[in-house]
């Protein structure tokens, strides 16, 4: 075996290495790095006590916010935000979109295909988030659909004609993934 051959042979073996640790590696540091972080949030000396308090102090007020100390709470709580705008709305907006994602309420879960440009072939994937817009005077026929960008946890939010979105047949959290990864997702698993 000739010197180059060996070279190549020994490169590849290198970048499959590459493809395999280096994904693991990101992700052990993010979770590494988060739950540090989340257990910083309450400073306690013996590590992971800080985290758990943190888990079971939510576990609680999911509890409490399920009782009839709720609404007493919820009431006061809108009263004080009535009086601030700005943090009302950014509260409310945060609060649906909480909601949108993990709560009863949950938004993208009508994974679709969108003509960008009428009579094109250009098409985005994304997720219809309203059906009726009339309370913003929108005229009938268009729907809301939110397009999460690649790579990141943000995206647009779009009104476009009905007649340019298309259902997909998909589960909902595998169009995400697709979409947040850039389209590399292997979605047969």
């Amino acid at each position: 075996m000739n010197a180059r051959r060996l070279g190549r042979i020994l490169l590849g073996y290198f970048f499959r290495g590459l493809l395999l640790v280096v994904p693991v590696a990101i992700l052990v540091y993010v979770l590494y790095n988060s739950l540090t972080y989340l257990d910083g949030l309450i400073p306690i000396e013996i590590p992971g006590l800080g985290l758990l308090t943190l888990i079971v102090g939510l576990t609680v007020f999911g509890w409490l916010g399920s009782t009839f100390l709720y609404q007493p709470i919820a009431e006061f709580g809108e009263e004080v935000l009535k009086r601030i705008p700005f943090l009302k709305t950014i509260y409310d907006a945060l609060k649906d979109l909480m909601e949108a994602l993990v709560g009863s309420k949950r938004k993208f879960d009508k994974p679709v295909l969108v003509r960008m440009i009428p009579g094109s072939n250009v098409e985005k994937l994304g997720f219809i988030t309203a059906n009726d817009l009339s309370h913003l005077g929108v005229a009938a026929g268009k729907v809301a659909v939110y397009l999460p960008h690649s790579f990141a946890w943000s995206g647009n939010l779009y009104i476009v004609p009905a007649e340019n979105v298309t259902p997909l047949d998909a589960k909902a959290a595998d169009v995400m993934k697709f979409i947040v990864s850039g389209g590399v997702a292997d979605l047969e698993e």
